[in-house]
């Protein structure tokens, strides 16, 4: 029996939810580029450089965990294996850990704001407001890999009891 044939998640709806993952971690990943390029551009000047921790950790390049597992959704509606599905839940699981993770870093980050030179006021209010834009973004993310991981693990479940019903009816 294949993995997805108990799934309340129709093909297109999981293909869907693949592309759009997929579209959000390239935003993220371009968004960080932004930052890149916005960030290396600063003079040091009498309060130094605006370096804030999401762009030191990174968070928007997280968005290559996105694209990945978007691609493992993708794949594993296609073609569901226990394996794969197995490895999507992982993925998605990661994911989910790494929107929250990113979500708490911009949040401390636009809470505290230390003075800056006036050279760089500019280039940190830009970037503050790309940190606020992805912290908008970051919720979706977690709610698409919420969602696929809910209706993996139904579908499983679903599958799971079936096969034990088919055991318990083959031995009487």
């Amino acid at each position: 029996m294949a993995p997805n044939e108990n799934s309340k998640l129709s093909t297109a709806d999981g293909l869907v939810l693949g592309v759009i993952q997929i579209m959000i971690g390239l935003f993220h990943v371009l968004m960080w580029y932004f930052l890149l390029v916005l960030y290396m551009g600063q003079t040091k000047g009498v309060f130094g450089a605006y370096e804030p921790v999401t762009y030191k950790a990174g968070c928007a390049l997280w968005g290559a965990v996105f694209i990945i597992s978007g691609f493992f959704i993708i794949r594993v509606t296609r073609h569901p294996t226990q394996c794969m599905v197995t490895s999507t839940l992982v993925v998605n699981i990661i994911c989910i850990i790494a929107s929250i993770v990113a979500l708490v870093l911009t949040i401390m980050e636009l809470s505290h704001f230390k003075s800056l030179s006036y050279r760089n006021y500019g280039q940190a209010k830009v970037g503050r407001e790309v940190s606020r834009i992805l912290m908008f973004s970051y919720p979706l993310e977690f709610s698409i890999a919420f969602v696929h991981s809910i209706f993996i693990c139904s579908g499983r479940g679903q599958s799971t009891e079936e096969n034990l019903s088919e055991e318990a009816e083959s031995s009487f």
